[in-house]
């Protein structure tokens, strides 16, 4: 019984090794070609009214989440991005996901309160080649790119990450 029992915990071990690597390697295969390794200019609404300029973003890291209401990896991974955003900068931006009162509906019900811009045509997303949801972007402090990353990330990956380029 006892050599069963760790066969089994070996095999699951094998498994979830496998698992990760294959979710890193299609995540670094899908990940967006920029144009550019440093921040792009931009200046927009969130949808509290916010003025949000890339300006403001300087010397401290920088992370930017592309999501949608409709992607469940990314109703997933919205409370990580809430921990993240209590101690890091943080802009969020909504894709094809209605009007800035059904987005703070969404956040409401859910107790999210990180900054969010609505890309109600997804052009914000194009500029920065986004085809997938989630997407995030890190930038170091002097706005280069440190880290991009598609699909569902933990929220101890997204802290290692914006600790590693501050």
């Amino acid at each position: 019984m006892k050599r069963s029992y760790f066969s089994w915990i070996k095999e699951l071990i094998a498994v979830v090794i496998i698992v990760v690597v294959v979710t890193n390697v299609a995540s670094f295969l899908r990940k967006p070609e920029l144009q550019t390794q440093n921040l792009p200019q931009f200046e927009l609404i969130s949808i509290e009214k916010e003025k949000i300029s890339s300006n403001n973003f300087k010397d401290k890291p920088l992370l930017i989440h592309f999501w949608a209401t409709w992607c469940p990896a990314c109703k997933l991974e919205a409370s990580n991005i809430q921990s993240i955003s209590k101690d890091w900068q943080v802009i969020t931006v909504a894709v094809n996901s209605g009007s800035d009162e059904e987005l703070k509906k969404f956040m409401k019900e859910r107790g999210l309160t990180y900054t969010v811009i609505n890309d109600t045509e997804g052009e914000f997303a194009q500029s920065f080649s986004v085809s997938a949801f989630p997407t995030t972007f890190i930038y170091d402090g002097d706005g280069e790119i440190s880290y991009s990353d598609v699909g569902y990330t933990s929220t101890l990956g997204l802290k290692l990450r914006m600790w590693l380029a501050n």
